[in-house]
């Protein structure tokens, strides 16, 4: 199958404040977060994307604008509802030292496939959609411009996080052990017989490999040779962490 950049947007104001920003209108991109979707827009410049596909919400839009700003071509750009936030309901636009107090908190970072929010909707609800979501334009770049293509996915933490979950075979109840950054980018490549996580949670590093990767195949038993790196280029690190992330849930 193709191969999919899942990239969270830039950091906002609601993100330094510790509000739960939800589906909240009107939440832009801050100062650091415009620098932040550039800078992954500079690591994604030298991969021809066939196309951005992004949440309606305006950080998401701001950020996907950013990284087609860096393009050479004119990738199209779509939004589809199913990449939005979670529908965190009556928890929406709240201050998550608020919302740390409430007993639905630790079934959040305990069990999440257990966590339904007040007048809002599940993280197993939310999971299903993106992940469906993810899959069907995964197959539909595939079949419009074969395996070789990359395409970008713009969202939100949580849904990334539980976006990997799947593709790693991670119960939901484990999501919480991922980290997802702001303006991060995690690689993810659906082969035929499993997803190949490339990477998560990358901050810096040369992507210019993807241009010329070939399709995902069988696991290389031993681990294989890997890819190039660019001259110059540092090694894509996985699994980074940001500190400026709240603990737990990511708007």
């Amino acid at each position: 199958m193709a191969t999919v950049l899942l990239v969270r947007h830039g950091r906002t104001s609601a993100n330094t404040a510790g509000v739960l920003a939800g589906r909240a209108a009107g939440v832009r991109l801050d100062d650091v977060g415009r620098r932040q979707a550039e800078r992954a827009a500079e690591r994604i410049a030298a991969v021809p994307l066939v196309g951005v596909v992004s949440s309606p919400l305006e950080r998401c839009r701001q950020t996907a604008r950013a990284l087609l700003e860096r393009q050479t071509g004119s990738p199209p750009l779509t939004t589809d509802r199913a990449l939005t936030e979670c529908d965190y309901g009556e928890w929406q636009g709240r201050a998550l030292a608020d919302l740390a107090g409430e007993a639905l908190w630790s079934v959040v970072q305990n069990q999440p496939s257990a966590a339904v929010f007040p007048g809002g909707e599940s993280l197993g609800a939310m999971q299903a959609r993106a992940v469906a979501a993810v899959r069907r334009h995964d197959a539909a770049v595939e079949a419009e411009h074969g395996p070789r293509a990359v395409w970008v996915a713009v969202s939100h933490g949580d849904v990334i996080k539980a976006v990997l979950a799947d593709a790693l075979g991670m119960h939901l109840d484990l999501f919480q052990r991922l980290s997802v950054g702001p303006a991060s980018v995690s690689v993810v490549r659906y082969g035929p017989a499993r997803p190949d996580v490339v990477a998560t949670n990358t901050e810096a590093g040369d992507l210019s490999w993807l241009a010329s990767a070939g399709p995902a195949t069988d696991a290389p038993v031993g681990g294989g040779a890997g890819h190039e790196v660019a001259d110059g280029a540092d090694a894509v690190p996985a699994d980074r962490t940001d500190a400026g992330a709240s603990a737990g849930i990511r708007s």
